[in-house]
């Protein structure tokens, strides 16, 4: 096969997978849930940010930064991108779905070729496991499934594959090959952090080999893995540096405390360890699966070797899924699309074992050669095309229909030329919640989002206060907690809201628009609020922990920061007329702090520490600014110049030896782990006694 040949059935097999895609899109027409809901808003921030999508405008690297707490901002980054060209409706937006599906048949096509290079056939085995990858069940619902999990099994074999090119032990060792395996790991790392699962481990295997090496290349090797680190690191420190507090928050939601609800079996535990076992009859289909297994088993019995090219290349592609297999099952976290990165590796080896049988076939039966391979590969992916047809099926049954659309343009959505709104949404079901609330409500260059309240009996007060649409709902309220009922009830029954309009809802019951009547009590605004809560903080965690009691709310009340851009102005101008205004001072560094800008709120509370000499806040306040600014001497020499002045104090005793030890000095560790107790207990009693 020529090479302009294979790369033509290459791309014909990505042309047809795209066409099932968008036939499937069509005819899906169903309402993204909750986490496909939160990609496409993220995708649309992202766009906007980069000023490609209506509604949007460039303000800068730190603007854009925040927009990824949790998650790295690679894949928000492309389909923003591409949803600038395609539009911004769900099956619009799912055009770049096809961009990673068409980077992922080409790494798979080009790693089956490396594997297969020596021998006749390589390219037709190539295009095989691309066949494959194009019509395995779990991979073709992530086509159509609004998640992040295809780009990340895209960019996690892109990684796998150059990194394994550059660690060959005869053609690797290259400098093209560390740049290009360098950037793909800070793609993959980029795109989302469970790339670590797979990439943590044969990486510590590739630096542990390189620095044990005693070849006559180590020392370049040694540069290039160094450059490499250093380039992953370049990549993903400005990310991480922003986001670093929010993203080990939030992995640690997604994987422990997750975990912990759902039931997830435990780590240690068989069931743990058959989880995903049980699941890739499903996922890849029971055909390729006994092909592919049996002909794996007969290529390692007849022990056939091969050149040292396709012994190693074989070698690592088995290592990297093994480990990867191994490390994905220690997460705590299960679900069913989360064995999609070792997918393409498991599908290139099972893959092979369908191979082997053609070449068994030919050697025993020389006459029959010709049509034998190719019906092993029909029998395979005849059954793939069963079981993929049979989920796409049903999942299309079970698509999610409502008045979405409807329920945000009543409410002022999808319109430019509206005035920024919140919408507290009370339910939470798979066609109508806050996210998909909020994506809707800002397609188009619209500015409506919706905030979800009702989780605690305390939301009812501020609701009721504030709040100036309201969404419930007449019939199921979804997975939401008993409290938003009483929401529920309180929004009906108060008189500070008239309903608006009703919408049927196809399962059965409605959803109701409430609005705030003009005759109502005028609203509190939080701005009014926020100057005594930003002074408070004087008084050390009592102050601290009013503040963010009161913002959790807040920012669900008011889902665009309103509050903030007045509170500035009106603080940088009494600054202005008096350098020593303490409340300006505290407003300012408060909402530094709620911005995520460190440098910003230090600079504030070093000038609090001046006028308050008496304090010790301030300067505690600055060192944990400091210090998530991810400069620990800084915050270590804050907190030591402030127990010179203020003494012992345990806050500042504590937050002095922790920066000292993130900083590197590691002989003060025992005093770190001394000096903590007292802190926390410090600051419980603080809070106590209020």
């Amino acid at each position: 096969m020529k090479p302009w040949q294979f790369r033509g059935l290459l791309t014909l097999i990505w042309l047809l997978s795209t066409l099932i895609d968008r036939m499937w899109w069509a005819n899906h027409g169903g309402l993204p849930a909750w986490d496909q809901a939160d990609y496409l808003n993220s995708a649309l921030d992202h766009g906007r940010a980069l000023a490609i999508l209506p509604g949007g405008s460039w303000q800068g690297w730190g603007s854009l930064l925040d927009l990824s707490p949790k998650i790295p901002p690679l894949a928000s980054l492309v389909n923003g991108t591409v949803m600038a060209f395609s539009g911004d409706e769900p099956q619009q937006a799912a055009w770049s779905l096809s961009l990673w599906n068409g980077l992922l048949l080409f790494v798979v096509a080009s790693w089956a070729q490396q594997l297969r290079q020596p021998l006749k056939g390589a390219r037709a085995f190539a295009l095989s496991c691309s066949v494959f990858v194009a019509m395995v069940p779990l991979l073709l619902e992530l086509r159509t499934d609004y998640v992040l999990e295809l780009p990340l099994t895209a960019t996690v074999a892109l990684a796998l594959w150059r990194l394994g090119c550059w660690w060959h032990p005869m053609d690797g060792g290259r400098w093209r090959q560390a740049l290009g395996a360098a950037l793909s790991i800070a793609a993959a790392l980029l795109v989302k952090q469970s790339a670590l699962l797979v990439l943590i481990p044969v990486l510590l295997l590739v630096v542990a080999s390189v620095c044990l090496d005693r070849g006559s290349r180590v020392v370049v090797r040694r540069w290039q893995l160094l450059m490499g680190l250093g380039l992953v690191c370049a990549a993903v420190f400005p990310w991480l540096r922003h986001n670093w507090i929010t993203t080990l928050g939030g992995t640690n939601r997604a994987v422990i405390e997750s975990a912990a609800l759902e039931g997830d079996p435990g780590v240690l535990s068989l069931e743990g360890w058959l989880w995903y076992v049980r699941l890739l009859p499903d996922q890849i289909g029971w055909g390729l699966l006994v092909l592919g297994v049996s002909g794996l088993i007969l290529w390692f019995w007849q022990r056939r070797t091969s050149s040292g090219d396709e012994r190693f290349a074989w070698r690592w592609l088995i290592l990297s899924l093994l480990v990867g297999w191994i490390f994905t099952h220690l997460s705590p976290n299960k679900d069913d699309r989360y064995i999609s990165p070792l997918l393409p590796m498991l599908l290139i080896l099972l893959t092979r074992g369908v191979w082997q049988w053609g070449l068994w076939s030919k050697q025993r039966w020389p006459a029959r050669s010709s049509w034998l391979p190719g019906l092993a590969l029909l029998l395979g992916a005849s059954n793939m095309v069963w079981t993929g047809w049979s989920l796409q099926s049903l999942r299309l049954s079970q698509g999610h229909q409502g008045p979405l659309d409807a329920i945000v343009r009543r409410a002022g959505g999808v319109d430019p030329k509206s005035q920024p709104l919140t919408l507290i949404v009370v339910p939470s079901t798979p066609d109508l919640n806050q996210h998909n609330v909020s994506y809707y409500g800002r397609r188009e260059g619209g500015r409506l989002v919706g905030r979800q309240l009702g989780s605690s009996k305390s939301d009812v007060k501020p609701v009721l206060e504030q709040a100036q649409w309201v969404l419930l709902a007449e019939g199921g309220q979804g997975s939401v907690r008993g409290s938003a009922e009483q929401l529920d009830r309180a929004v009906r029954m108060s008189g500070v809201f008239v309903r608006v309009e009703t919408f049927p809802r196809p399962q059965g019951g409605t959803y109701s628009l409430w609005r705030r009547d003009a005759n109502s009590v005028e609203p509190v605004l939080f701005q009014e609020r926020f100057p005594a809560l930003a002074a408070g903080l004087s008084q050390g965690p009592a102050g601290l922990d009013a503040v963010f009691s009161s913002i959790a709310v807040e920012h669900m009340l008011d889902g665009h920061f309103l509050y903030r851009e007045p509170l500035q102005k009106q603080a940088l101008s009494r600054l202005a007329t008096n350098p020593s205004d303490e409340e300006a001072r505290w407003i300012l560094a408060l909402l530094a702090v709620l911005a995520n800008r460190p440098s910003e709120a230090a600079e504030q509370f070093a000038a609090l520490e001046a006028l308050l000499p008496d304090n010790p806040w301030p300067s505690a306040y600055r060192s944990v600014v400091t210090l998530a600014g991810w400069n620990p001497w800084g915050a270590s020499s804050v907190a030591a110049a402030a127990r010179q002045q203020h003494g012992d104090q345990p806050v500042l005793v504590g937050l002095d030896a922790i920066s000292a030890v993130l900083g590197g000095a590691l002989w003060r560790l025992p005093e770190a782990v001394q000096a903590l107790p007292p802190a926390v207990r410090a600051v419980e009693t603080s809070l106590n006694s209020q």
